[in-house]
């Protein structure tokens, strides 16, 4: 099965495609209508070869993907937070102002500043801080599995407990219709809903088997890190000092993710990869749910949009902000 440069994420009541030379976010508004943002976009890695080496370019493109995530989600929240008002205006006989809109991107941004934020709290920090508590500082290799085990368990917990809910279920839904409408355009499969909805909603190269893969070589490299923090000071790191250099390290473990990430898609047919990569398909049972055909149709036409080819019939292109 051929592994091409397109991948994407679900947003809310939508789906962002991106593919070697376009992002586009297409999300389904109460009307029915399908509204479709697009850009060009070109990889820093493919603009400048200095960083289109092994691992760089991993971390490059780790930080890129996060901030295009965060521009995407926002501009869905913006929608979803627009056509609410308008509606609540409507009944009022009245019109939201360009102001309004201007203040509510600005408390999305920063909404999604602050939960980055508190990511990082929740998920990196509390674990070590939770195994500081153990008291076994010294063992770099045994500190680093424990602390591990509880981030993993955290963020398994965590999918878990959101998919319950109604609203993240129609994410993990459109996060179905992504994935099964990249497996019908690799498989060359006509990008129509009764062809797309026959795929797969798991593929190996899931962002929710990238966490896997960072949690788990994280575990390395932070045991080798501590390792030579020791022998270097003559005393292992105390919890602020781990964190600094966890963090620091954090683009070498995502730019070392990203490469096994791409592998695990091209070897996707190899026994030992198999292997390797069902624990985050197992994952992407929960992560993914199975997508409406409307759903589909949304998802597609990110797809298309992202491709540059022609729109599905009911969408209008909005503008990019």
């Amino acid at each position: 099965m051929p592994d091409l440069n397109v991948g994407g994420q679900a947003v809310i009541e939508g789906v962002m495609m991106r593919s070697k030379d376009k992002i586009a976010t297409a999300v389904r508004i109460p009307s029915g209508e399908i509204v479709i943002q697009s850009e060009d976009y070109r990889s820093l890695a493919s603009r400048y070869k200095a960083l289109n080496i092994p691992i760089l370019r991993g971390a490059v493109a780790f930080v890129e993907m996060l901030i295009i995530g965060i521009k995407t989600l926002n501009f869905s929240a913006d929608i979803a937070v627009r056509e609410a008002e308008k509606e609540e205006a409507a009944k009022k006989g009245e019109t939201v102002s360009e102001k309004k809109n201007k203040q509510n991107s600005l408390y999305l941004g920063l909404t999604a500043i602050f939960a980055l934020a508190l990511g990082i709290g929740v998920f990196f920090l509390l674990p070590l801080a939770i195994t500081n508590l153990f008291d076994i500082r010294k063992e770099a290799v045994e500190f680093n599995l424990i602390a591990g085990a509880i981030r993993l368990t955290m963020f398994v917990a965590y999918v878990w407990i959101i998919s319950q809910f109604g609203e993240f279920r129609r994410i993990f839904q459109y996060h179905g219709a992504e994935h099964k409408s990249i497996y019908a355009y690799e498989m060359g499969d006509e990008l129509i809903p009764e062809k797309v909805a026959h795929h797969t909603r798991f593929h190996p190269r899931c962002g929710t088997s990238f966490i896997l893969i960072v949690a788990l070589l994280a575990i390395l490299i932070y045991a080798i890190a501590d390792t030579a923090y020791a022998i270097y000071t003559g005393h292992p790191p105390t919890l602020l000092n781990r964190f600094a250099v966890h963090l620091a390290l954090l683009p070498i473990v995502a730019g070392t993710s990203f490469e096994l990430l791409k592998l695990s898609g091209k070897t996707r047919e190899n026994a030992i990869t198999k292997i390797l990569i069902a624990p985050g398909l197992w994952l992407q049972k929960i992560t993914t749910k199975e997508p409406s055909r409307d759903q589909l149709e949304v998802g597609i036409a990110a797809l298309k949009a992202a491709l540059g080819q022609t729109e599905s019939a009911g969408a209008s292109r909005a503008p990019v902000s």
